[in-house]
């Protein structure tokens, strides 16, 4: 039995090769990627891995065979005082090497003894629990990131808003992709949407809810793009709509303004002027450019209005299981991650769980 990802298969031993290196970490390259695909894991994960690698073997200038831990340390090193990684972005660069290795020092695919035989050296594991990041907490990013506040939101969209009228105002041109970006932040906060899963939603995704028929045909928004799991394909999940303006907004884009925007046949719901669907840094973009007329900071950024989203339906007495199962968080600790409650909120709960106590201590006393 053949083992795919094998050195058999991408090397046929004993034969002279003309690059004998090259060829050969090609052709771990190659097995490698064999083997993730037989793992079913994404393509896009796979490829990112495989830019590590050989990332890293540029940086070492040196293959596989003649890695040491001590290169790790260095290229660690690069990552996080000169290049300014996350630490999650580092961690995750290092498990690609460690996952390589654990590839070329499995004796199932015979890369050591190929090595051995033709150069003399083999490969070793150079990730190690010392020298590598531990994943130590279950929330890494940015301390800086946060919810906006209700005002906030309110302003960011106004601002949006306003840029519509001006522009439109102007009798200039490109006041419905300006429409377009201010229904899709607001869609994005009235679904509690990641910036993929909001990009990536066609006209048909949504349906009514028979139990909230005042929404009509936008009761339910049908998530077709979220997330995935490690090597798993996009996770699906159904969010039911909840606030009357968030179906207001979405018919009026629907019925009266895509329509001016959108070509013929073209199933997104955020049709660009120039291909059938808005891209990510165009998002990306427009969001920062209205934070900073508004003199907001960085730590605002698009996945603000999800955090945004979970915050203010736990401070309004929404059902926080309710709440996880809106934002698709498998764990309620995934959910609290992502809560940033304001000290009014924190200050009305105190309040009422100390008057509870009260009235139970002393069944005469009013709070």
């Amino acid at each position: 039995m053949t083992i795919k990802g094998a050195a058999g298969i991408h090397v046929v031993s004993g034969v002279a090769l003309l690059r004998p290196e090259e060829q050969v970490f090609a052709a771990m390259l190659d097995g490698w990627q064999a083997q993730q695909v037989a793992r079913n894991l994404s393509f896009a994960t796979i490829a990112a891995r495989l830019r590590v690698i050989r990332a890293f073997a540029e940086h070492v200038n040196s293959y596989p065979w003649q890695w040491l831990p001590q290169m790790v340390d260095e290229w660690s090193t690069d990552l996080r005082a000169v290049r300014g990684l996350a630490r999650s972005t580092l961690r995750g660069y290092q498990e690609a090497v460690r996952l390589f290795c654990e590839y070329l020092t499995d004796p199932a695919y015979g890369w050591a003894g190929e090595c051995q035989q033709r150069f003399g050296s083999h490969p070793v594991q150079v990730c190690h629990e010392w020298n590598t990041a531990v994943h130590v907490q279950s929330n890494e990013s940015d301390p800086r990131k946060r919810a906006f506040t209700v005002d906030e939101l309110q302003a960011l969209f106004d601002h949006a808003d306003e840029q519509v009228m001006r522009i439109r105002g102007a009798g200039r041109e490109g006041w419905l992709p300006a429409f377009r970006d201010a229904t899709l932040l607001k869609t994005a906060y009235a679904y509690g949407l990641r910036r993929n899963e909001v990009r990536m939603l066609d006209v048909v995704d949504f349906s009514a809810n028979p139990h909230a028929p005042e929404f009509g045909d936008l009761g339910v928004c049908h998530v077709r793009h979220g997330k995935a799991m490690a090597g798993s394909a996009p996770k699906r999940r159904s969010v039911l709509t909840i606030w009357p303006w968030g179906e207001d907004i979405l018919r009026q884009w629907i019925t009266e303004v895509r329509p001016l925007l959108a070509h013929d046949g073209n199933p997104a719901l955020w049709p660009s002027e120039r291909r059938d669907r808005i891209g990510l840094q165009r998002i990306n973009s427009q969001l920062a450019t209205y934070r900073g007329a508004l003199g907001l900071g960085p730590g605002l950024d698009f996945h603000s209005l999800r955090r945004s989203y979970v915050t203010h339906l736990i401070e309004a007495g929404w059902d926080p299981l309710f709440v996880q199962q809106q934002a698709g968080h498998e764990h309620a600790s995934t959910t609290s991650i992502y809560t940033c409650v304001s000290s009014d909120f924190r200050t009305r709960t105190l309040r009422a769980a100390l008057d509870r106590t009260m009235r139970q201590a002393l069944p005469g006393a009013t709070g």
